[in-house]
Order: structure tokens, then sequence, then C-alpha cells
């Protein structure tokens, strides 16, 4: 079932969603149209089980979650995240089965043609409190444990841009 996340939130993308309050700060809120990585924050208001594709059926417990993922085609990461923001769409990358029951909150980012989302991956499992809820989550084509990561708190951007080592910036969704 969707989440009902919609009606009190932001959403960035008014040519998407006509009459959303842009109330973000940044001009709308739209991240670049060029390539990079990203890390988008979810949150999970209730326990949920969920069929992920072929990974099977799982319980996410209530929490937040953090998925690395990389944003290479047309649009660059606006258009991957303004995807992974969207409901109702066809579902094809593990996170958008999660996507149907949490809410984004925030996309961290970095512009760039270097391939960094399994460097990211590796560092959300740095950052304190970081869990693995399903092994090869988003991890299909790389030999990565996992891409999803679940927190009991927020997890911290500057924390984050510790362990990765360089600028991430970040754009954020009202709650």
């Amino acid at each position: 079932m969707p989440s009902t996340c919609w009606a009190w939130r932001c959403w960035p993308w008014d040519v998407l969603w006509p009459g959303a309050p842009a109330l973000c700060g940044s001009g709308g809120c739209m991240l670049p149209d060029q390539p990079g990585t990203y890390v988008l924050i979810l949150k999970l208001s209730r326990p949920a089980t969920i069929t992920v594709g072929q990974l099977g059926r799982f319980r996410f417990p209530a929490g937040w979650y953090a998925y690395a993922g990389s944003a290479r085609g047309p649009g660059g990461l606006a258009a991957r995240v303004s995807r992974h923001t969207r409901w109702p769409k066809p579902l094809h990358w593990h996170v958008d089965y999660l996507r149907a029951c949490a809410c984004p909150v925030a996309a961290w980012h970095a512009i760039g043609t270097r391939k960094r989302e399994c460097a990211w991956a590796k560092a959300l499992a740095q950052l304190p409190g970081a869990s693995v809820p399903i092994p090869r989550f988003g991890a299909s084509d790389c030999h990565c444990h996992t891409h999803l990561f679940r927190f009991a708190a927020p997890p911290d951007l500057k924390a984050f841009t510790l362990v990765v080592d360089e600028p991430v910036s970040q754009e954020t969704w009202n709650v």
C-alpha cells in the first residue's frame, strides 16, 4: 500500500506535482541534472512486510533507511531522485519496493562520473547505528553486501561526509 506521506511533505518537483509547495528554500529543491552518486534517506513510520522483487519477502522495522545509488542516465541526479520520490510508478529497482511504504525525506548527493556508489554504501555501513536489513538489497550488479542500511535515528550527513572524505550536498523535504 502506498505511503500517505504525500499530504504532509514539501515536494520539490512542482512540474510533476502541480500545486505542491516548494518550502525547502533552495529554488524548488531541484537536484542537478548531471550524473552523480546519491544516498536516498527514507523514513518508515511503522513496520512493514514487503516483497522486494526476486530478493523475497522481508520484514522492515520502523526507522530510517539510507540507500546508496548512482545516476548516470539522462537527467542525472534530478531524474533519478525524482523517480524515487514519485508514487505510483512501475517497480524496477529494489528501493522502489521499500519506497511504496516509506517516505523520502532527504537526498545526499555529489556530481561526477566517477563510480562511487559502492564506496558510499561502505561509508554508510561505518556510521553509528547502521545495520543491514537485507543482504544484497540494491547490490545485484556489484559485489557489495548491500546498498541499504537501517538506522533507529536519522543518519548524520556530517559524519557521512567525514567518512567519504569529499563534499556532499543535501536536499531535504519537510517532514
